[in-house]
């Protein structure tokens, strides 16, 4: 018996060979027969019949087919699923008794046969769904959460925006704030605005008051508004606006040149210090000087001229400055300027529009256009993938890619947008651990890491830049959004870094080495405070509502609180605190000028970090419960007290908005009225009371600041023309260009020319 089964399995011919028929509609064998029907049918016979195990080019069609049906991406239904993977089953076709099947399989080749077809019949149906479902949805499209809805605000104070948010159950409080909508523009999660969020309630308690009641508040708010207008008209010269030869005295120009190099270049990397000083020297007794060094120079000292006294008295001629740059780099001859030094007046452009407040807030969208530009010099691609160069001129192009990097990530978490820039994107190594001197040498060797260097601060944010690049992705992503717990991982990484990077900077300054600078240590906490915020920021919301979110709610608190005390190094609260900056009263803090006479992430953070407190503080009076004296952190009062003399500053020294001082004043009477037990109902009066004393000292100001002789009739009416809604819509004191339009508030007919030509004097028009 063994010795008749041994030729069985030592043959394993697959019994398809056996029926001579060729597979064809019809077959071989029919076409012999007549047989007029040719079926190929499957045959479920009982479990001990005998099967034919199927051929191997009968399985190579298969897969054939099924890489047919991947590459097409056609949907198909279930019949067609079964017919195209019915060729990798056994069929048979309805032929003679004789081309039947012999019954030399075994029963355990059948069964492995069998199985073997129906897990492949299976996985070609679920991946046909699959080709199905991708073939409906196209990659760009997103499918929206089932918790995602979006609430508008209408006030004829703020005007009307929308907040996306997104439930963490369906129908159910808290929500998760993702972006806010105004007008045209999506902030995302890292803006300022979703802190200001908070108090939306303060505008649905005066917006019905603020047509009768509230009306001379609205009258006055809009000449604090026309006022601003005519003192920005004073500043900004006419465009085109040429470069021009002239300087200010020597001895003032060194005291801007020197403020810009002790500070914002010690952190963002964009001169040869030692080269700039050469030609700036020579410079001064050439008589005609070279254009782009004097655009170079001149940009330097719009910087340096915001903290060049407490009341920015050269704002005007650091925007005459900036206009120059602008007007000199929209000239067609981009292409023959391109260069290292054409960079650097880019990069230093971005500053400057920032911090003297030059359409800030649309200093974004220009870095997109500086990143490009960058990229096509190369400057993304390392130096030694390049040909050969000196190695002064690639650890600069290492130095201003660095500087764009960590721009493009500063101004996307200033402007709520997505970074537009990933670490596959280039393949530039951070720049060589050198000082300035010696980068210039014959054969220059970088310092060990241990040793600080002009660009140890430089590198020190280089080396957190892939973590809070994924930050800045996951709070201003379309779709990167994290739950909490990754929330919670991604703080923690950060601040293992952070300290990290703090451990190292105090070695330098415990081996009494040369150390970082005041101004440095403030400047690299405030950054990552900024990002600490923002982290936790769509989770402050939902923290005053559960409890599971608590840890945001501290985060958000301390950072906010921390962020204050960094800025304003002088605030009272550090004397009974444990915070501190060292800061010598004999030097100019330099950090505090940039925040109250400059604008962009200094003052626009300081901002956030306010409302932040003033909303915690509110959480604390609306839980407490106690029937006793009510109980709040001083500091946390402290601040707020100091925010509304720090605005009122903000002002004098020549910000023309007043919309952030009179929020931050409403603010407070809300606070104020919680604490002395005011009823919903008894709010709207106290509100509308501090509106008005607010507007009346910001009127006060901006007229002293107001030279009516110095703007023209025709220029004013120029002004004028503008429709009201816009003219009375700028909340430029928070973040610079950004709009609100406010409603029609009332009778202003002292606004019009008519009324400006019938009276002698503008005190006697208003």
């Amino acid at each position: 018996m063994d010795h008749t089964m041994e030729p069985e399995r030592r043959r394993r011919r697959p019994p398809v060979r056996k029926i001579k028929c060729n597979r064809e509609t019809p077959c071989s064998n029919c076409l012999r027969s007549r047989n007029v029907s040719c079926v190929y049918e499957e045959v479920s016979p009982p479990r001990s019949a005998r099967r034919v195990r199927p051929s191997n080019s009968s399985r190579i069609e298969s897969t054939m087919n099924t890489s047919q049906t991947r590459r097409s991406g056609e949907q198909h239904n279930d019949t067609q699923i079964d017919q195209s993977s019915s060729i990798g089953t056994t069929t048979t076709a309805q032929t003679s008794p004789s081309t039947a099947p012999t019954a030399n399989t075994s029963v355990e080749s059948y069964q492995s046969s069998s199985e073997e077809v129906q897990s492949m019949r299976c996985r070609i149906k679920h991946l046909e769904e699959q080709l199905s479902k991708a073939s409906h949805q196209s990659p760009g499209s997103i499918t929206p959460s089932p918790n995602y809805n979006i609430s508008t605000t209408t006030s004829h104070f703020a005007g009307t925006f929308s907040v996306h948010s997104e439930s963490l159950a369906a129908g159910q409080q808290p929500t998760i704030s993702r972006a806010i909508m105004h007008k045209t523009r999506v902030f995302g999660q890292s803006h300022w605005m979703n802190g200001v969020a908070q108090f939306a309630e303060i505008l649905d308690l005066i917006e019905p008051f603020l047509q009768n009641e509230g009306a001379n508040a609205m009258t006055t708010l809009s000449k604090c508004k026309w006022l601003g207008k005519m003192i920005k008209a004073q500043r900004t010269p006419t465009w085109p606006c040429p470069p021009t030869n002239e300087l200010p005295p020597k001895e003032i120009a060194d005291i801007l040149v020197e403020n810009y190099l002790r500070t914002i270049e010690t952190i963002y990397r964009v001169l040869h210090v030692p080269t700039f000083k050469r030609d700036y020297e020579s410079m001064t007794e050439a008589n005609d000087p070279d254009i782009a060094f004097m655009i170079m120079l001149k940009l330097v000292m719009a910087i340096g001229a915001a903290i060049y006294d407490e009341g920015f008295s050269m704002h005007a001629t650091a925007i005459r400055w900036i206009h120059e740059a602008q007007t000199w780099i929209s000239e067609p001859e981009v292409k023959a300027r391109m260069g290292i030094q054409f960079l650097q007046i880019h990069i230093l452009l971005l500053l400057a529009r920032q911090i003297v407040g030059v359409e800030g807030g649309l200093v974004w969208i220009s870095t997109g256009e500086v990143v490009r530009l960058a990229i096509y010099m190369g400057l993304n691609r390392d130096p030694e993938f390049l040909p050969e160069m000196p190695r002064y001129t690639a650890e600069m192009r290492r130095r201003l890619w660095n500087t764009l990097l960590e721009l493009e990530l500063q101004t996307s978490m200033e402007s709520g947008g997505p970074p537009l820039c990933s670490l596959e994107s280039f393949n530039t190594m951070p720049p060589g651990n050198f000082d300035d001197e010696a980068i210039s040498g014959e054969s220059p060797v970088p310092a060990p890491d241990d040793v600080f260097t002009d660009v140890s601060m430089s590198l020190a944010l280089r080396k957190m830049f892939p973590l809070r690049l994924h930050i800045a992705k996951v709070l201003n992503g379309l779709t990167a959004h994290v739950g909490y717990e990754e929330t919670v991982r991604l703080d923690s990484e950060l601040r293992a870094s952070y300290k990290h990077i703090c451990q190292q900077l105090q070695r330098y300054r415990a081996r009494g080495e040369r150390a970082s600078s005041n101004f440095q240590n403030r400047i690299l906490d405030f950054f990552i405070r900024r990002y600490m915020t923002a982290l936790h920021m769509p989770f402050f919301g939902a923290s005053m509502k559960e409890v599971h979110y608590a840890y945001s709610r501290k985060v958000v608190t301390e950072a906010s609180l921390k962020t204050w005390c960094t800025i304003f190094s002088s605030s009272p609260i550090l004397t009974s605190t444990t915070f501190s900056n060292d800061v010598s009263s004999s030097e100019p803090d330099d950090l505090a000028r940039l925040a109250s006479c400059g604008t962009g992430m200094f003052r626009t953070t300081s901002v956030q970090a306010i409302f932040l407190i003033a909303a915690e503080l509110k959480t604390q009076l609306q839980e407490e419960s106690s029937l006793g004296p009510i109980s709040l952190r001083s500091d946390l009062f402290t601040v707020l007290q100091d925010a509304k003399t720090w605005c009122l500053r903000c002002i004098e020294a020549g910000e023309t908005n007043i919309k952030g001082y009179l929020f931050l004043c409403l603010v407070c009477a809300q606070i104020d009225g919680l604490m002395r037990g005011f009823s919903r109902e008894e709010l709207p009066e106290l509100l509308l009371k501090e509106a008005e004393e607010a507007e009346a000292r910001c009127l006060k100001i901006l007229e002293a600041n107001f030279d009516a002789s110095s703007v023209s009739l025709d220029r004013a009416s120029e002004m004028t023309i503008e429709p009201l809604s816009e003219m009375t819509s700028d909340w430029s004191l928070m973040m610079p260009g950004t709009h609100f339009y406010l409603g029609d508030p009332g009778s202003m007919d002292w606004m019009t020319m008519d009324s400006l030509a019938a009276s002698s004097s503008y005190q006697g028009m208003i």
